[in-house]
């Protein structure tokens, strides 16, 4: 009995031209696609913007060709168009639940301020410098110039770390590696030089270098921890970089090596 209902709707004379329909709405599609491309490399400054242009021209291309080709098979009484109305209805407040969520999340981390703008955090993987908090995400920039888009509601259930919380300066930490048979004392002091006289180096905070017996490739080895504060979150890892420049430098000129397998005599 439902089916016959539904079939009341339909208008089987009108099939021939809702294909038709269908048909030109694809090719006006591909023809915009095309025009818009060729666009794209004439002016290429212009690309992405004309590509977005693009993508919402063909959206609005097939929904006027769809909503065509639907009056020529279904009869839009009202009855239908409730029936229509309340279906999409359904769908929009799916589609939005998360969108909804996000927004809810963006207004916790602007209140209470987990992490904010300039602030460089480590989520799901991913570390860099916070560029952008809205209220549908969150847009990180890693230290290789990579954009990662972060919906707001990911931050409500998974933890995020904050390297300097707000603050200007970060503290680095920088590990080094040398044979359990090496002069232990001389390597500590050359990092712990470098580390101090380096110019990225913040004489106002607490700084440490330690030392642990780990295994390190499947060879005994000393650890040797470097931790400091950088003047600066930008310049992270000029910081690093510069104390690992000189202590290699210093390590090999006074022949304190890797870690190796030792072998011993019975």
């Amino acid at each position: 009995m439902e089916k016959l209902e539904i079939l009341r709707f339909l208008k089987p004379g009108g099939l021939p031209y809702a294909l038709l329909v269908l048909l030109v709405t694809i090719v006006i599609a591909r023809l915009l696609h095309r025009f818009v491309v060729e666009l794209g490399e004439r002016f290429a400054d212009k690309r992405l913007v004309l590509n977005q242009l693009g993508s919402l021209l063909r959206f609005a291309v097939f929904t006027v060709g769809c909503f065509v080709a639907t009056v020529f098979v279904v009869d839009l009484s009202r009855e239908v168009l409730i029936a229509i109305g309340g279906t999409v209805a359904v769908a929009v407040g799916f589609a939005l639940k998360d969108f909804a969520a996000s927004i809810v999340a963006g207004f916790i981390i602007l209140i209470d301020r987990p992490f904010q703008v300039g602030d460089r955090i480590t989520f799901d993987g991913y570390y860099g410098e916070v560029v952008h908090i809205g209220l549908r995400s969150v847009r990180l920039m890693t230290l290789d110039d990579t954009q990662v888009t972060i919906p707001n509601n990911k931050f409500l259930t998974d933890s995020v770390a904050s390297g300097n919380a707000g603050a200007v300066e970060m503290m680095i930490q920088i590990d080094f590696f040398v044979g359990v048979d090496q002069e232990i004392s001389e390597a500590k002091r050359i990092v712990a030089e470098a580390l101090t006289s380096s110019r990225y180096f913040d004489i106002g905070h607490r700084w440490s270098v330690t030392l642990a017996q780990v295994v390190q490739e499947s060879y005994l080895a000393v650890r040797i921890r470097a931790k400091a504060y950088v003047l600066d979150v930008r310049f992270e890892k000029a910081f690093e970089t510069d104390v690992t420049e000189r202590v290699l430098e210093a390590f090999r000129d006074r022949g304190i090596k890797m870690p190796a397998v030792l072998h011993r005599s019975c």
